[in-house]
């Protein structure tokens, strides 16, 4: 089988199954892993982050990769012959909305990240045809700011109305295994790979020398993680209000999910109402709960439309609404037309400021240069996430900004001579930082 398939991609194979699953919306598949040979392990391999962090035995892509095909034989054979045992989770932390919180990541093993890549890519292009245009997390070919585009298009559709922000606490810790088990197996009957999902699920964390073993939950940072969530919200979420919410409804509609972020947009006070009494029992029932300070009704009307009110209950509505990073908010076109526009979230502008200089202190005293290369590429990837249309200010916002951090920390690194604004200014014009996507500089801005 490996060596016929050494003339067949993976992405042949992938799309043969995405074609079988997209005919039978109701089988479900006894016969997968025989995917999973040689070839599949070598493409999961390649797919997998070299430079990601090592997990609890500390091994790299790079000494993974001095003997290969050696490593993935006998990752192979320990897979089909059940002798296969994942790895316990290395437990790292990473701020979390203002950075006063954390999230918890669990960090695999390198040959733990390469398995549940192989399988993610067997089981993927099998679900991609069941999950619903309402969800674009972690999916191919979509992303957050398609996610925001489709809630500006749907709210503008409406004219605005009622958006329900929903916050589920903890989703990732307190996904129920028992429940997630059930729902693989609607389209899942392979053995090999409902019990590698088992293994997955039941390895232990290890937190400094603690190790512990939840009994829910599927930890962000596994490879396989997205694909699992998305399966639960799937059925716990999208499949419920699409076909038996949506049309007990007296008015319009609509959902937008990225993996556990997700909003509801209603035509009608009174629908808005009623969903989010009845959500927080549908997402208990499934072992979820509703943070109820970060779940919140809001009033998005366009100015001018939606129920009158007394101008004290005016001054109070919400004026906007946060996804994704993004804060989303009415106002007037360049040709006078009411549009959801959208720009860099207040929290998220700050923390991702606060970032910068948290590494410009951590690496006061490397070369300049070294330095430059390093901010240009946290800019860019700033601009990648956040330059969307309407957005340039907070994006010229956020380069003076680091700009300002930058000449800040260079001031400290010591020595008697002062770093001032014009040795600063000649530092950028040899080194100039990379304007916002679209942008052109106004007359006598600083660079």
């Amino acid at each position: 089988m490996a060596d016929a398939q050494k003339s067949d991609p993976v992405s042949t194979k992938q799309q043969q199954r995405a074609e079988l699953a997209k005919r039978l919306p109701q089988t479900s598949f006894t016969s997968l892993n025989h995917y999973l040979n040689i070839t599949w392990l070598l493409e999961a391999f390649h797919r997998t982050r070299k430079d990601a962090a090592p997990g609890v035995d500390g091994q790299t892509a790079d000494d993974y990769g001095l003997h290969l095909l050696e490593n993935l034989r006998g990752l192979l054979d320990r897979t089909k012959s059940g002798t296969y045992r994942a790895q316990p989770l290395r437990r790292a932390h990473i701020p979390k909305g203002t950075g006063q919180e954390t999230r918890p990541l669990g960090i695999p093993t390198l040959e733990d990240k390469i398995l549940q890549r192989a399988v993610v890519m067997v089981l993927e292009p099998l679900y991609e045809q069941d999950f619903l245009d309402c969800s674009y997390g972690y999916r191919p070919g979509r992303s957050a700011q398609q996610a925001v585009q489709a809630f500006r298009e749907q709210a503008m559709a409406l004219g605005g109305g009622w958006v329900v922000e929903v916050d589920i606490r903890k989703f990732f810790d307190t996904l129920d295994h028992a429940q997630l088990r059930t729902f693989l197996q609607q389209r899942i009957r392979d053995g090999v790979l409902l019990r590698l999902i088992g293994k997955w699920l039941q390895a232990g964390i290890l937190e400094g020398e603690e190790l512990t073993y939840p009994e829910a939950g599927t930890p962000q940072g596994g490879v396989v993680s997205p694909l699992l969530a998305n399966i639960y919200l799937h059925y716990v979420l999208d499949v419920w209000f699409e076909q038996e919410v949506k049309s007990r409804l007296k008015g319009h509609a609509f959902l937008v999910r990225y993996a556990d972020d997700f909003v509801l947009g209603f035509a009608r006070e009174e629908d808005a109402r009623r969903v989010l009494e009845v959500l927080p029992k549908r997402l208990g029932k499934y072992g979820l709960t509703l943070h109820p300070e970060k779940t919140r009704l809001v009033r998005f009307h366009r100015p001018g439309r939606g129920p009158t009110k007394t101008q004290a209950e005016k001054e109070a509505a919400p004026k906007s609404i946060d996804l994704l990073g993004f804060t989303l908010f009415w106002s007037r076109s360049r040709k006078g037309n009411w549009v959801v526009k959208q720009k860099t979230g207040r929290s998220r502008f700050w923390r991702a400021v606060g970032k910068i200089a948290d590494w410009c202190r951590r690496h006061l005293h490397r070369p300049i240069r070294e330095q430059y290369q390093s901010l240009k590429q946290k800019l860019q990837g700033h601009y990648q996430y956040y330059g969307v249309v309407g957005n340039g200010k907070s994006l010229w916002l956020f380069r003076l900004q680091l700009q300002g951090v930058w000449k800040k920390w260079l001031s400290r690194r010591g020595g008697k001579k002062k770093v001032t604004w014009e040795w600063f200014e000649r530092l950028l014009q040899s080194l100039p930082l990379p304007l916002p996507p679209g942008w052109i500089t106004p007359p006598g801005a600083k660079q």
